[in-house]
């Protein structure tokens, strides 16, 4: 089953929720902030796509941190950060089970999904 993580307001879910949908490929949608998330779970996505790539560096949430935090940030504050304030986790986060992708990409998602 291919779960897809993420919060529903974010634009970018909505369009890959919208791509899955006319893909016909079933999915779970698992709400960061109402599901919530596992430390270990998101240890792994680190150890697997990099802490640097899932801290959401773009948005509003690490843009109102002080500067001191956001210079001395490191793999274990940051997972922290992404735990307390799940919008941090850049979105969408895709699992088809034996690959993850970050992001949303129509050519990503086509060459794993279909």
């Amino acid at each position: 089953m291919v779960t897809l993580y993420g919060i529903p307001n974010c634009d970018t879910i909505k369009k890959a929720r919208r791509w899955l949908e006319g893909a016909g490929i079933e999915y779970h949608f698992h709400d960061y902030r109402k599901d919530g998330l596992q430390k270990k779970l998101l240890e792994q996505w680190a150890d697997e796509l990099g802490w640097e790539a899932l801290l959401n560096r773009r948005g509003t949430t690490w843009r109102k941190l002080p500067e001191a935090e956001k210079s001395a940030i490191n793999a274990e504050r940051a997972i922290t950060l992404m735990l307390e304030q799940p919008a941090m986790i850049k979105r969408p986060l895709l699992d088809a089970g034996s690959h993850r992708l970050l992001g949303f990409c129509e050519e990503q998602y086509s060459n794993l999904l279909l």
